[in-house]
């Protein structure tokens, strides 16, 4: 579910404001990016999410300028909302605004249409600005970050092999994994010894661990 925005007063605002979107699941974050955001004399927090299946419903209502996601989310990703928002909603830019900088999801968000992609431990100024500039066609990434990206390499994890990991979590046998993703176990087992072999771990949770470290998952 989404909720609209508390209205603030715009006698201080500018005929148009920039509309922004925000998904965040932590309400004590979310309600603090939204008072802060809001005291910007150029932008408005049309909406708020705490979950990632409410982000593409939101942005049809709201229609916002900017869409500010965050990536871990409750039921579905930011960056699996951002490639929706992409189809669904193009006009509206994609910010992406994580705790995690990881090399994996820079790629991984730059492949789902993000316009930008930050860390959260910048100033509140820093995002406002990064928030007008995608708005003006610019792409706006953490500078850190896109070093790391370049350094690390593409994921070398095929989709299916990404699907399997996944899968593979809370203890889940083989036969659970071939069941929920309609494999044989025999493929399964092929899969998991491929993503182990190139992560470099030494068994599957290893091999979880170290892709979800790098933004592969």
């Amino acid at each position: 579910m989404y909720e609209p925005a508390n209205e603030t007063p715009r006698d201080h605002r500018p005929a148009k404001s920039i509309r922004v979107l925000l998904a965040e699941d932590q309400g004590m974050m979310r309600g603090a990016l939204a008072l802060l955001l809001g005291m910007e004399p150029d932008i408005e927090v049309v909406a708020q999410v705490a979950t990632g299946d409410a982000i593409v419903d939101a942005a049809l209502v709201h229609r916002p300028d900017v869409a500010l996601l965050d990536i871990e989310l409750p039921v579905r990703s930011g960056l699996d909302a951002a490639a929706e928002l992409r189809e669904q909603a193009p006009d509206c830019r994609v910010l992406i605004l994580t705790t995690f900088g990881r090399p994996g999801y820079l790629r991984r968000a730059m492949e789902a249409g993000a316009a930008g992609f930050l860390v959260k431990d910048g100033p509140v100024e820093e995002l406002a600005r990064a928030i007008r500039r995608v708005l003006t066609g610019e792409t706006v990434v953490d500078p850190a970050l896109a070093a790391a990206a370049l350094s690390a390499g593409p994921n070398p994890l095929t989709a299916r092999e990404c699907d399997v990991l996944k899968a593979s979590v809370d203890g889940a046998t083989v036969a659970d994994i071939a069941a929920k993703l309609h494999l044989s176990e025999s493929t399964v087992r092929n899969y998991l010894s491929a993503a182990i072999g190139k992560t470099g771990t030494r068994n599957r949770a290893e091999a979880v661990r170290e892709a979800r470290q790098q933004g592969w998952l």
